[in-house]
């Protein structure tokens, strides 16, 4: 009889306490829901009531009905598993929870990185030694980094002769004449200037002696809309080549304008190619060649507000958001999903990609971990069509991660997705209307219809302001612009841009 009494006493106790275990999962699981924000209403008072029900029972269960050895441990093995995926649950969404916030969190400063560069052979090796010694500045690019980098120097009892130049090109051609000693780039810059024939080499026969950082403000502002569950809205897509890190500025190797409209449930991705010859705009202090012809690539080094607005005067639209994405850190997110699918069209197989020796790609389909997708993405020389393929192969790289992201194998690796995402991705719009966007998808379940479109033009090579050379751009084709701006507006008044010519 004592004994009966004891395990009944003992019975009690593992209930209460497992009672508990499975009411703070619970609650656990439910503060993350309610605090991400984007389930509809209704749906969450339902699950709300499911999870207390729930709950309630096993409490019952635990505490007062089952009396027998087994039955409560089977009771408390239902308790721990729901109670071991409720915290699993609570875990994932506070993952997802913490992306919004990353990629919605705009930096308010772009982080710089400007060096003094010598070349290899220079018996300068620290920047002591650059005391006496001559440096080459460009006069009107970069001149804030310039000034910060020779300010440091100044400040360490390092004098130099300062050497102005009107170009990229001239001042290289005057480092490599032997005429200056060593010079001061940006690093946004650095594959521009590998990307020239001449100085294909650089990263090779050159070496760093000195650098700094420094930051500039961010002027990429969201043109906000009322209601963006409603509202047609434009989002320019902007994909960054920066290799010093997600938050420095870098050349703008993907741009394509989406414009979404909630109400017909119609996507039109407008793309760029990235060497579109185009007239450069900003706002002031961005530091950009203001009404200079060059690549629209050569936008992003002074940051993504530049290219929004050279994007705007292109083709006569208002960017209402932009999105930044890091392509070097796309690698990390096509790894974590296991690698992604490309299929190649007939006749575009391809074994000789510059950005990866010993890469290849045959017709058909295509497994790509994120080393190859970011080659593949990357790749222009090797096509006929240049940059043309390279912007259709970025959007196969992007619907790649896109299929995998939202495909169920997403939660074997989930955490791990949501880390590399974190720091590949920023976006001005808010958080609370990426929520609204995800209510409205669970609530209405829109049937989107995806339009694409990409302007054109021929190839030539022309005087690039950025680089104060001539390079190989693309003449924009006036006749596609006007189309882009025409499907683009046709979308916006609730039209389909296919039945635009």
């Amino acid at each position: 009889m004592k004994k009966n009494k004891k395990q009944n006493k003992v019975g009690k106790v593992f209930g209460i306490i497992f009672s508990i275990l499975l009411v703070a999962a619970t609650m656990y699981l439910l503060f993350n829901i309610i605090k991400l924000n984007v389930l509809p209403t209704k749906l969450l008072f339902l699950m709300t009531i499911v999870f207390v029900l729930l709950d309630l029972i096993f409490i019952l269960l635990l505490c007062f009905s089952t009396k027998g050895v087994v039955s409560k441990i089977i009771c408390i093995v239902f308790t721990i598993a729901i109670s071991l995926g409720s915290c699993l649950g609570g875990y994932y969404i506070s993952k997802t929870g913490g992306l919004l916030s990353n990629i919605t969190n705009v930096a308010k400063h772009s982080r710089n990185t400007v060096s003094v560069i010598v070349k290899q052979s220079s018996d300068m090796k620290k920047k002591t030694d650059l005391a006496g010694h001559s440096v080459g500045t460009l006069a009107n690019i970069n001149t804030t980094g310039s000034k910060k980098i020779l300010k440091e120097l100044n400040k360490s009892g390092i004098q130099m002769e300062k050497r102005e130049y009107g170009s990229l090109t001239e001042m290289l051609e005057s480092f490599y004449n032997g005429e200056v000693d060593s010079i001061i780039i940006s690093e946004s810059s650095r594959r521009q200037i590998t990307d020239v024939e001449a100085y294909a080499d650089f990263d090779n026969n050159t070496r760093i002696v000195y650098q700094t950082h420094y930051k500039t403000e961010n002027r990429d502002k969201a043109n906000a809309v009322s209601n963006i569950t409603n509202t047609p809205f434009n989002v320019l897509i902007s994909g960054s080549d920066s290799r010093g890190g997600f938050d420095e500025n870098g050349r703008s190797d993907v741009i394509i304008v989406a414009t979404v409209n909630p109400k017909t449930g119609t996507i039109l991705l407008t793309s760029v190619p990235r060497d579109f010859y185009v007239t450069t705009a900003c706002d002031a202090g961005d530091g950009c060649m203001e009404g200079q012809l060059d690549k629209i690539t050569h936008t992003g080094i002074h940051g993504t507000n530049t290219t929004k607005r050279t994007i705007e005067k292109l083709l006569g639209i208002e960017i209402n958001y932009t999105f930044k994405v890091g392509f070097d850190t796309v690698t990390d997110i096509v790894d974590a999903v296991g690698g992604i699918d490309v299929n190649v069209e007939p006749g575009y197989a391809c074994n000789n990609f510059l950005q990866l020796k010993g890469f290849s790609v045959h017709e058909g389909v295509n497994h790509l971990n994120g080393e190859q997708a970011l080659a593949y993405a990357r790749e222009r020389y090797a096509y006929s069509e240049g940059d043309r393929q390279r912007t259709k192969n970025q959007q196969q790289v992007l619907m790649g991660v896109v299929d995998k992201i939202t495909s169920p194998a997403i939660v074997t690796n989930y955490a791990s997705i949501m880390d590399s995402m974190s720091n590949t991705f920023s976006t001005t719009m808010s958080n609370d209307e990426i929520s609204s966007l995800i209510k409205y998808q669970l609530n209405s379940n829109p049937k989107w219809k995806m339009e694409q479109y990409m302007v054109n033009g021929t190839g030539d090579t022309l005087m690039c302001a950025e680089l104060g050379d001539a390079a190989y751009v693309m003449v924009p084709d006036q006749s596609t612009v006007t189309t882009a701006k025409n499907k683009i507006n046709a979308v916006l008044a609730g039209k389909s841009a296919d039945n635009v010519e």
